[in-house]
Formats: structure tokens, sequence, C-alpha cells
């Protein structure tokens, strides 16, 4: 495949329905239950794979992590440049991260939902992850043990004499293997900081700091530190009646820790750099992309509500979520997106009921692979999509349990808005509302994604053509 670098220079658009790249995706695993009972507790909220894609975490409504370790015997032992031979993972463990709350000053319910997890570089044997709610965020250590100490060290005191020179008199104790056991350790908890709900945190690339974000402003934090943070964004008006915009996601950026960008309900990324000032009130760069007067409607501003923001691996690029369509940004250039892909332009004459559902704010989320080359994000029907950036090939996917199947290769699927649809094609009448992909993960290293539709969690692996 060519790997020459997208031109930077013109809007790149893809239209819906084109057909798929160099690779075919296989279906590889699903964890949850595939009965069709679903409590509202089991409804996966978030997926996120650690640095190196051994361990991919996911957190659900009832405010449980669990976590998943990749088999160690699914590689192949060979020197050369070898791949996986499958991507099996099993559960590593399970821990209750946070507690339905009460918020008594407020009169206010705090769900135990977990909003977001961010795993930290491994430093030592142990694995650290942050995991939040809508107000409390704790720091995870997840560590293994497979010893114990078995005795306590005591002196026996001798019947006849109270003399303790005698060595045999000593009991020291002795360590014993045992059954590994993985243990989930609340190190700190970052709490009482906001007054609104939280919807980002991001670890710096320095690992001693991280941001969280909710409507509102934004905080910086010391990992060490669980009782000071920082107020570095406050875009709150004197006059509530004036706001206009709210906070909707937030990165660091993956190299340099002065950086950080935060997107809004205006459509707009805010660039900022912690070195200009302590409050960041003025930005480095607005990137926004002029609005088309003759498109616009009562839902423009909805639509154009960006739901998620993410920083390629290189930090050359920032990839973007709105309602309709997935933006690439260069962060040389913030006048307007350098590729554009739309997502759900068969939605675009659906807006009114969607609107009066309340589907239209729904977040889907968005994310690079590991080489920034392809794109993906979320769809409804338990669709999702993957764009491939070189090529500007696209394929539509789905996350279903029919096709839960070992090996079997994914199909790809086509949505028509016309009268008559073709034999292969799906009608934009007949989507499911309520089966959507709003969630998902690439592995930083191969073609291996992860996707949570509704209480399950699908995984799909690249299959090469022959």
């Amino acid at each position: 495949m060519d790997k020459k670098q997208p031109d930077k220079s013109v809007d790149k658009t893809i239209e819906n329905g084109s057909t798929g790249g160099e690779i075919q995706w296989a279906f590889n695993q699903v964890k949850g239950s595939l009965d069709d009972l679903i409590s509202d507790q089991d409804i996966i909220s978030c997926v996120e794979f650690n640095d190196d894609g051994e361990l991919l975490a996911t957190g659900d409504k009832g405010g449980r992590v669990v976590i998943f370790q990749r088999d160690d015997h699914s590689s192949l032992n060979s020197s050369t440049s070898s791949k996986r031979s499958s991507g099996d993972y099993r559960v590593y463990t399970t821990f209750q991260s946070h507690e339905p709350e009460f918020d008594y000053l407020k009169s206010l319910e705090i769900e135990e939902k977990i909003n977001k997890i961010r795993w930290l570089k491994r430093k030592n044997p142990a694995h650290f992850l942050l995991s939040t709610n809508d107000k409390t965020i704790k720091l995870w250590k997840i560590s293994e043990r497979d010893k114990k100490i078995d005795g306590n060290f005591n002196i026996r005191e001798d019947e006849d004499s109270h003399c303790f020179n005698d060595v045999q008199s000593l009991v020291v104790p002795q360590i014993k293997p045992m059954d590994l056991v993985v243990e989930a350790t609340p190190k700190r908890i970052y709490a009482n900081a906001h007054t609104y709900h939280i919807n980002s945190i991001s670890i710096n690339s320095d690992q001693e700091t991280y941001l969280s974000a909710d409507d509102l402003r934004l905080y910086c934090w010391n990992l060490e530190n669980n009782t000071t943070c920082f107020n570095i964004v406050d875009i709150k008006p004197v006059n509530m009646e004036e706001l206009t915009e709210v906070i909707t996601s937030a990165e660091f950026h993956p190299t340099h820790c002065n950086y950080f960008v935060y997107s809004s309900s205006k459509g707009i990324i805010r660039l900022c750099d912690m070195r200009a000032s302590a409050l960041c009130d003025q930005h480095a760069k607005v990137f926004e992309e002029p609005e088309d007067s003759t498109n616009r409607s009562f839902f423009s501003e909805i639509i154009s509500s960006i739901s998620g923001v993410r920083f390629s691996n290189n930090g050359r690029y920032m990839v973007s979520r709105d309602y309709l369509s997935i933006k690439v940004w260069d962060l040389h250039m913030d006048s307007k997106p350098v590729e554009t892909y739309y997502i759900h332009e068969f939605l675009r004459s659906k807006l009114c009921p969607l609107y009066e559902n309340d589907y239209i704010f729904d977040k889907f989320e968005c994310c690079f692979n590991g080489t920034d080359q392809y794109v993906m994000t979320g769809s409804y029907n338990n669709f999702f999509k993957i764009i491939d950036r070189y090529s500007k090939r696209d394929i539509m996917l789905e996350a279903s349990k029919a096709t839960a199947k070992p090996k079997s290769i994914l199909k790809p699927q086509k949505v028509s808005t016309a009268p008559k649809k073709k034999k292969d094609e799906i009608s934009v009448e007949s989507l499911d509302y309520n089966c959507k992909i709003l969630h998902s993960a690439w592995h930083p290293k191969e073609n291996l994604i992860a996707v949570a539709a509704t209480n399950n969690l699908f995984l799909f692996q690249e299959k090469s053509q022959q």
C-alpha cells in the first residue's frame, strides 16, 4: 500500500457507499451476554486499549470496569516480522470503580456510570488507569500476586529456660506460591472540583499531570496530589442566560506537554498553550470550518456540535466527529479541515424525527489507528465505518450477533435512501436507532478493533487478501 502522506492542501470528501480498501475484516471475539434481555447497568460506556494493546478496559453504566488481557498463546514465535495469529482476549479482572452517590447540597443523584477510562504508561510490573463518572476521578492500581507469606515472625520460648540464644527458637515466615490473584486498588480519589458533569480526562505526555473537563471548565491535576487542581479554562459567563456553548471534549497533545485542545458544541476546536498564561482564555489557534449559509437550518448548530476530538499518534493531525461527518485537521492549518468524510449523510432528511426522539444528541466517538492511516467511528444499526486516509476508501461494517462466527468475514453494508433499494442495501427507513456504536477503540500496534455494541464488546481483526 502506498505510504505517502495525505494531501494537506485541499479538502477531501468521501460519500457514503464507496467500496472497501485493501484489507478485509474478520470477526474475532464477542464478550458479554448475547441474550436479548439487556440490563441498563450492563451497557458499555467506554472502551480503551493500554499503550501496548495487551490490556483492554471497558466501563459500563453500572460503574464496573472489566479488563481483558491478550492471550500469551495467541502469538507466533518467530524472530522475523510475524503477526499475531489471533487477537484472543480473556477476562483479566473485574472491579467496581464507582458507586451511585447523592449530592445533598444540590439534591442531585450522581450516577455510577463510567464516562472515560485512560491508561498510564507502564513503569513497573503494575498497571495504572484513571476512571471517572460525572463527578469523581479515581486512580487505580492493577497488580498481580502469586506468592503469600505463611506464618508470623516470632520466638519460641523454651519451657525449661528463658534463654533465646538458640537459633532453633526462631520461627521465620516463609514465602509460598499461590494461585494468581489480580488486585485492583484505589490509590487516589480526585473529587469536589467539578460543578458540572465530567466528559473528558486526558493524561499528559509527561505522565505526571492530567486534565479533566466538564461542560464549562477544564482542570489540570497532578497525579500525586488529589487535594489541589488548577482551573486552566473557564467559559462560564457571569450571567448564565448568556451561555452560548459548552465544552464537549478535551485532550492533551501526545508529545508536547504544554499543548491541549478542547472542542465545543458550536463545532469549534481551540488549541491552547499552557506556557502563555495560567488561565488559557487566549487560544493559540481556533479550528473552525465556515458554515455554508445555503445549508443553514434549525438543526445546523446541533449537528455541528463536536462529540469527540483525538490527536493523531504523530501529533500533526486531529480527528473530530460531529453528528453527520468526521473531519481531519492539520495543526498547521486552522482555516478548514484537510479531510472530510460523511458518515450519516443518509440521515440529513431525517433530522426532524431524530430531534424529536433525542437521537440527534447522540455522542459518537472517533479514533486513529496506530499508524494514523485509518480513522474509525460509529453509526446506527450497530454499523461502524473505517476510512483509509491514503486510498480515500471507506467501508461500513456491522457488529452483529449474526456475524459472530469464528473468522467469518464481515460483509460491507450500504444504506439506501431510494424508494427501491438494491439487493445488498439496507433501507434508511429500517435502521434501528437504539442499536448504535458510540464507543470504539483501535489497537495501538495492530489492525485489531474493539467495538462496544450496547452490552457486548466485539473484536474484529484484519484479514489480508491473498
